[in-house]
Order: structure tokens, then sequence, then C-alpha cells
């Protein structure tokens, strides 16, 4: 596959189609492949930016043919929601499209998203245990212990301002 278009849009400038594709996909992942049950729409969206890869599909998840198809997907949180860090949060890439790549693409394009929208500030993010190495390679260190979140050990990880 080739490399998917990255788009971050506002809430705002989702429109239901985007807003769709990525509760869709957030639920793929999260509620049924990974048994997480939890009230996925917190209220952040409105307040986020949502990076999005889009592929081409010979159908889209949203049933139309020749539709573009979202394979990789992240919630960007402004530093004011949070301790004054941004926040990079429901990384996700689609089942069918994992393995060639995509979750580093996608997490290279989240930082530097980040980086453009909220310039000199440090980011953060919940990582799944596991994949503290992966997220190490992008300059995140441990800031917790692990503990249990929906049944899977997480850390939380930071990535400190850019010089």
């Amino acid at each position: 596959m080739a490399g998917p278009r990255w788009i971050c849009q506002s809430f705002d400038e989702l429109g239901t189609r985007g807003l769709y594709r990525a509760l869709r996909l957030r639920s793929e992942v999260f509620v049924i492949e990974q048994r997480c049950v939890y009230l996925d729409p917190d209220g952040l969206d409105e307040h986020a930016w949502h990076l999005q890869g889009l592929a081409p599909g010979a159908e889209g998840a949203d049933g139309i043919h020749g539709a573009e198809v979202l394979v990789a997907y992240a919630r960007l949180l402004p530093p004011e929601i949070g301790n004054g860090s941004a926040r990079i949060g429901r990384v996700i890439t689609a089942q069918a499209a994992r393995g060639g790549g995509l979750g580093r693409a996608l997490m290279s394009q989240a930082v530097a998203e980040c980086q453009r929208l909220w310039p000199g500030r440090p980011i953060e993010l919940g990582a799944q245990a596991h994949l503290r190495d992966f997220y190490g390679s992008f300059g995140f260190h441990a800031i917790s212990d692990v503990y249990d979140e929906d049944g899977i050990p997480h850390v939380d990880m930071r990535r400190d301002a850019a010089a």
C-alpha cells in the first residue's frame, strides 16, 4: 500500500462523514478487537485535532464505492486541556493495514502536527506498556509506573519540548 493521505482537522472541520469514520475505527479497534468497554465519545473530541490517514478503497467503511478508507488515526489534545502538555491519544491503525510501517508513519505525523499546532510544548501519551520501546524511538520516556487501563497495562510517557 502506498502511503496514506494525511489530514489534520479540528472537530468542526471533520464533518459527519469524518466523525463517523473516526468513531467507527476507534470502536473496531478498542471496543471490538481489544474488548475495552468504555465511553469513547468522552467530551474531548470537540476540543481536539483529528489526524487521519486516508487511503483509496474499493468501498469505504461508510459503504460509498470509491470512498477513501480511514487506515490510521490519532487524536491530538491541546495543552490547555491537560497539564500544559499536548497529548496524543486514540492512536490506531486499521487491522488490515498493519505490518507495513503505518504505525511509525502515524506517530511521526502526530508528533509533527503537535509541534506545528503547539510549538515549544511537551507532548504526552498513555502507551500500552508493551509499546514503550516503540514510543521511546520517537523521544518519549516513561513518567509513571505501569498501571491498568481497561485490563491492559499502560504507562504514561512524555516527549520534552523541542529546543
